[in-house]
């Protein structure tokens, strides 16, 4: 089942598409992916979700009900560009916008004091949020994010400004959340965040849905079939020895090692080509190159540039 659909999204500004005939399906208990180039409309589609706009056409599903303002309590969203008041305490505020999530006071302290001493941070209870580094008020509204337990979690950029142990610390705690039931709508540039969490993803590109599927199925869609071998022997007679079976895309080769790119020919299978170069070369490693989310994102863009004639 699908905990958002959201069906044939439209939504301009003056003369400006933001979003035009956006459809996207994110199932239950996965981290999805948003991902698209800066003004290609990621933020557009975020606010509409959250209710902040509307669409101007298409609609917008929840646990299969027609979104409406009851959700709100269900979703958690930590935008990129954060917002906590920089006078306040930092426990009086946590209090305040566990509140306004519908939690009472009793349960928000409760929940504030687990995440606290997990993230390791009780010390600052009582501090100003001025008082704290970019990173130290990205840890607390990480928290008030996900203190009420949403449902669905957007989070927009949540790894912006940490360093790597803070990173991999909220990395975590993402994984965590899914396998605790939520679904995480996770909007970021970094590609190899992408892999390494996210089980589907949608690319958007001048306001147009342009790729979606899960992150595997959509690497194996852009194979091309190209294989790395590490090995020692002789460059000219592996070369040789491909004959039929594969083409020499390029290769290293420092004094008798030497690692080699070659493209299968059609209707070649693998076996056949690490069959055919064994016996002029010691193999050390034999690897499909499948394209990382990085070049599929470079290579799906560019095909949606139109180069003037």
């Amino acid at each position: 089942m699908n905990i958002l659909s959201a069906q044939n999204i439209v939504k301009r500004y003056s003369s400006h598409t933001a979003l035009n005939d956006v459809t996207l399906e994110i199932p239950q208990q996965s981290i999805f992916g948003l991902l698209g180039p800066n003004g290609a409309g990621k933020t557009s589609l975020i606010r509409i979700i959250n209710q902040i706009t509307g669409p101007d056409s298409g609609e917008l599903f929840f646990e299969g009900e027609k979104l409406s303002p009851k959700h709100i309590e269900q979703i958690g969203y930590l935008p990129e560009e954060r917002g906590l008041y920089k006078k306040m305490e930092v426990g009086e505020q946590a209090l305040y916008l566990a509140q306004l999530k519908g939690m009472t006071k009793s349960d928000a302290k409760v929940k504030l004091k687990y995440w606290f001493e997990k993230f390791e941070i009780d010390a600052w209870w009582h501090k100003k949020v001025e008082e704290l580094s970019k990173g130290m008020q990205q840890k607390v509204q990480f928290i008030v994010t996900v203190m009420h337990e949403p449902k669905l979690l957007i989070l927009d950029e949540p790894f912006s400004g940490f360093d790597p142990i803070n990173a991999n610390l909220i990395k975590n705690e993402i994984l965590h959340l899914k396998k605790q039931g939520s679904t995480i709508l996770f909007s970021t540039h970094n590609m190899g965040s992408v892999e390494e969490l996210c089980d589907n993803i949608a690319l958007i590109n001048k306001s147009k849905k342009i790729l979606d599927g899960s992150v595997k199925e959509i690497r194996k869609q852009f194979r091309s079939n190209i294989y790395e071998i590490e090995f020692t022997g002789n460059m000219m007679g592996f070369t040789n020895s491909l004959w039929t079976h594969g083409k020499l895309i390029e290769h290293i080769t420092e004094g008798e090692h030497c690692k080699a790119h070659v493209q299968l020919a059609p209707g070649t299978k693998s076996n056949e080509l690490l069959h055919a170069v064994m016996p002029v070369a010691e193999i050390y490693s034999f690897k499909e190159v499948v394209p990382s989310m990085n070049d599929i994102f470079i290579a799906k863009v560019n095909e949606e540039i139109v180069v003037p004639g």
